[in-house]
């Protein structure tokens, strides 16, 4: 079993945190895209996230952790519903899914199970990276490296939330709806347009400049490796703590009101920002009601806009030739333009 650093003991970057946190409340945020400098903790934090999940149902041996109470369900398990038979259930750990750079299409989509043709003579389905981050979290270190035709698939199946795998005599479709979360080094290479797009928060983090916190990095990160147990130990009311806040934000998100006011304050912004499409506007509002819950309150402000439009927005800025500052520095600015003609 994987031993990682807890989630409540990282120091610093708190907006990767609060990124993290927010799609962990609401999965329909679309994921978040974690680009900065190395070892500013972006794959520790991504990796400590497995242990904020509450448990989630699933029927008894299937492939795609479909929940027993759901309308939509795999091939195989409306095959056995339709036969009459009691979907059995069990609580599992909410899936962590890595993708690696190397995978190979076969190892993301799935593939001919190879033993059973040759031993058996039987056409069977091995299930893919796809299918066991279903329900779950699909973790791309290095995003911005990884091959172009798995880029493309990987759009394909974010936007329709299928696999469709027709090779070899095989003709399956099954569900994959998962959080993508990305992260990598803008300096060795960008994202791609269209895949940028899929994601719904951005962050940009840095190499810490306040020496305390970066002796208080070391101290903690040389405590875990020298004795994980004890330093797990050490953290757990807190990691137990935080996790029931991220629960009850999740039984609190519905209830959350926002007014026809605050919708129309999130348009304009992403009009004066020139943002394509209507994506930023439903990320803004998702992030805003994701927010709201997570600080216990039943009705979203402006600040909680004003908190979410760096990190929904930041990536989707058309790029200006004749401004060569980073997103970051040009939403702000925007920012500080529009909330200062708005109040006047």
């Amino acid at each position: 079993m994987t031993i990682n650093f807890p989630f409540t003991a990282i120091v610093a970057q708190s907006e990767m945190k609060l990124a993290i946190a927010l799609c962990t409340i609401d999965p329909s945020l679309g994921g978040v895209l974690i680009f900065g400098d190395r070892g500013t903790g972006k794959s520790t934090t991504i990796r400590s996230l497995a242990s904020l999940l509450p448990s989630m149902k699933s029927v008894v041996g299937c492939n795609y952790h479909c929940d027993p109470e759901a309308k939509s369900l795999c091939p195989e398990c409306e095959l056995k519903k339709s036969q009459g038979q009691k979907l059995r259930s069990e609580n599992i750990s909410v899936p962590v899914v890595d993708l690696p750079l190397g995978a190979t299409e076969d190892r993301v989509v799935g593939a001919l199970d190879i033993e059973k043709a040759l031993t058996q003579g039987i056409k069977s389905f091995e299930p893919g990276l796809l299918a066991k981050a279903n329900r779950g979290y699909l973790y791309i270190d290095e995003v911005n490296l990884l091959e172009d035709h798995l880029v493309d698939l990987l759009i394909d199946v974010a936007a329709s939330g299928e696999n469709i795998i027709e090779r070899e005599g095989l003709s399956i479709r099954h569900p994959a709806r998962f959080v993508l979360i990305g992260s990598g080094n803008p300096e060795e290479g960008e994202l791609r347009p269209q895949m940028l797009d899929r994601f719904g928060l951005s962050i940009e983090v840095k190499t810490p400049t306040d020496f305390k916190e970066r002796i208080e990095i070391i101290k903690r990160r040389d405590e875990f490796e020298r004795n994980p147990e004890k330093f797990i130990a050490k953290w757990e009311e807190s990691e137990e703590d935080f996790k029931k806040q991220i629960m009850k934000s999740k039984k609190l998100l519905d209830k959350v009101e926002v007014e026809d006011q605050l919708l129309e304050a999130a348009t304009k912004l992403c009009a004066h920002l020139g943002t394509d499409g209507l994506r930023g506007e439903l990320t803004l509002l998702r992030g805003i009601r994701a927010l709201a819950a997570f600080e216990g309150k039943k009705k979203a402000n402006l600040s909680h806009l004003k908190k979410i439009a760096p990190i929904a927005l930041g990536h989707r800025l058309r790029r200006n030739p004749l401004d060569d500052s980073n997103s970051s520095i040009r939403i702000e600015r925007a920012m500080q333009e529009f909330f200062a003609s708005a109040e006047k």
